[in-house]
């Protein structure tokens, strides 16, 4: 029997690619992210709040690695993923 071995693979603060035959919550988070709408392209996709609460899912529930395409860092902690995906567009003001 072939091995699976699950992956998620962030890119932008959003999904760029992934794996998830072994786990079903996480594919399931995965389609409603694509009922939401998404784009072909992490660099041009928009997430809503819903979006990255799904994407949250699925790093929760993938089996294997959760990497920063960018960086190529592996996230030991998935709270340092989420960390990634929550926070990815928000900016300081000049005034902070």
């Amino acid at each position: 029997m072939k091995e699976i071995n699950d992956y998620l693979l962030l890119k932008w603060g959003t999904l760029k690619a992934w794996d998830f035959g072994n786990s079903q919550k996480a594919f399931e988070a995965l389609k409603e992210y694509k009922k939401l709408g998404s784009s072909m392209s992490a660099m041009l996709q928009k997430d809503t709040d819903r979006h990255k609460d799904l994407i949250c899912v699925m790093i929760d529930n993938v089996q294997g690695e959760v990497q920063n395409d960018w960086t190529g860092e592996v996230y030991k902690n998935k709270e340092d993923a989420k960390n990634y995906v929550l926070n990815y567009h928000k900016t300081k003001t000049l005034n902070q």
